[in-house]
């Protein structure tokens, strides 16, 4: 049952995990976070597209709204919800399976608004996602943030 942002009390995140079956295995989507923070990151810096729903706002709408904001294309219906997981952060993160083969030369992620360089009383604009890709299987798991990574074994384990 999917919780909503509201009436759950807590800051937790709704996320959309893709996947596509190729000959050689599963491959999961992940995006690389945008912005100075992340950019010389590669292996654990990866996620799910997720995010934090509106007020009032579904969990699985929130996680179909995110991944759209987050890497341009329209979410793939999922198929099936995964074990909520816990962030390091101590963030609740639910989160849906969805099959799709999307093209990615259309990614195109949202923006948001920082004070770059730190105390310059400047602001730039950076893409929430830098990037996004399709990894295969054992390749995923070392790119993904490893608070996340209980999601894509779980996915694993039920695609088989």
């Amino acid at each position: 049952m999917a919780l909503s942002g509201a009436s759950s009390g807590n800051r937790h995140s709704a996320g959309l995990l893709v996947f596509r079956r190729r000959l050689s295995g599963i491959e999961f989507l992940l995006v690389h976070p945008g912005g100075p923070f992340w950019k010389n990151r590669d292996d654990g810096a990866w996620s799910v597209p997720k995010g934090l729903p509106n007020p009032g706002e579904d969990d699985l709408a929130a996680a179909m709204r995110e991944f759209e904001e987050e890497v341009g294309l329209a979410a793939p219906r999922p198929v099936s919800a995964l074990t909520p997981i816990r962030q390091a952060s101590g963030k609740r993160v639910v989160c849906w399976m969805a099959e799709a083969d999307l093209d990615l030369l259309a990614f195109k992620s949202g923006e948001f608004e920082m004070e770059w360089p730190p105390r310059s009383g400047r602001t730039a604009r950076f893409p929430e996602c830098d990037r996004a890709a399709y990894w295969p299987a054992e390749v995923a798991m070392a790119k993904v943030l490893p608070s996340q990574r209980g999601l894509l074994a779980e996915a694993s384990q039920r695609l088989g």
